[in-house]
């Protein structure tokens, strides 16, 4: 079992008491891990397969801890849902564009170079699908 290198003590340790001191915080909020919604229940299945993918893909085992995927998992869509919020929050009101989560992430320069990466792909994507489908059925 791998031992971590700042406090000494096993992942399934730091997780369980992790694990053990968000239920208390969430049972005190009131309405236990769910927050009386019934969340967990209603998760579908490619969100967690997906954080174990890119766990291990940042160095973690092939099969890491349900506890730890189910933290990263709670992260990721506590973020997706703050960003989801302010963007709806800042210029059209109600509606996400990506402008919005660009003015976001502007002053994180990693996230921003990311972003900025992924629309070019996405641009570049899009003229080669173009391009092939001329290719292919002559426009």
């Amino acid at each position: 079992m791998q031992k971590c290198y700042l406090t000494g003590q096993n992942k399934y340790t730091q997780i369980k008491d992790r694990k053990d001191s968000f239920e208390e915080d969430a049972e005190d909020a009131g309405g236990g891990l769910d927050g009386g919604q019934g969340k967990r229940k209603m998760r579908q299945q490619p969100l967690p397969s997906a954080v174990r993918c890119m766990m291990y893909g940042f160095g973690d085992d092939q099969n890491p801890y349900t506890e730890s995927v189910d933290i990263l998992e709670d992260l990721v869509i506590e973020f997706i849902t703050e960003m989801t919020h302010k963007a709806m929050s800042i210029g059209r009101q109600g509606r996400v564009q990506v402008e919005d989560i660009v003015f976001l992430i502007r002053k994180d320069p990693r996230k921003f170079a990311r972003v900025k990466d992924l629309l070019t792909m996405n641009e570049e994507l899009k003229r080669a699908r173009k391009a092939f489908d001329e290719a292919n059925y002559g426009s």
